[in-house]
């Protein structure tokens, strides 16, 4: 039986879409978590492949890259597409979402770098923001056309994952209120409360992000 270990922070981030891949596929996982400021990083950091986190390791083979392993998983337990041409969709709703997250990196570099509140205000007015109705009009648009109410094709894919927990961390963070956008209102609750997700999403730590 193979032995996989997800090495992650304790919270949702990048890495709770490898978690929830292996709850819809019925198989087991160690989870590790480890505290982002802790010197259990500290120790660990340099003996990751890349520098950071997520790691993945199957059987002591090493996987770095968030969307490297949720795609691996994703193929090894059937949540890619069912096609070349639904896995590339899945490959290129993915990687809006990582366009959306570098066009946010200005607005989440003021906030770590605990820059005064008016500089924090107006880099999320003229970058976060501008980004963020982008991101979520091209989201919109592709369930529009949606006829089973999944991003692609007419069964889940981790593409599904990774844009529904995006939705609560902007939810969570105040750029998207709720009856604001129904349709996606209606696809994260409709990804977070399929039977293999539901209890996991119910019982895991709650985190803004």
């Amino acid at each position: 039986m193979v032995h996989y270990k997800l090495t992650y922070f304790d919270f949702r981030g990048l890495g709770d879409c490898i978690r929830q891949v292996f709850y819809l596929a019925n198989v087991e996982f160690e989870d590790e978590r480890i505290v982002m400021k802790s010197d259990e990083w500290k120790n660990l950091k340099p003996k990751t492949p890349f520098g950071h986190l997520p790691v993945l390791t199957v059987d002591g083979l090493e996987i770095p890259q968030s969307m490297a392993i949720v795609r691996y998983l994703s193929k090894k337990f059937g949540f890619a597409g069912k096609t070349p041409e639904e896995e590339a969709w899945v490959d290129a709703i993915v990687d809006q979402f990582k366009d959306f997250g570098v066009s946010l990196r200005p607005y989440i570099y003021t906030i770590f770098e605990n820059k005064p509140a008016d500089v924090v205000e107006k880099t999320k007015k003229e970058v976060a923001i501008p980004a963020c109705e982008n991101y979520l009009r091209i989201i919109n648009k592709i369930l529009e056309k949606s006829k089973s109410g999944f991003l692609v094709g007419d069964s889940l894919t981790f593409a599904d994952l990774v844009v529904a927990d995006n939705l609560l961390s902007l939810h969570n963070d105040g750029f998207i209120k709720k009856g604001q956008h129904p349709k996606l209102d209606e696809f994260q609750a409709k990804i977070h409360n399929l039977p293999e997700l539901k209890d996991y999403i119910a019982s895991r730590p709650s985190t803004t992000f």
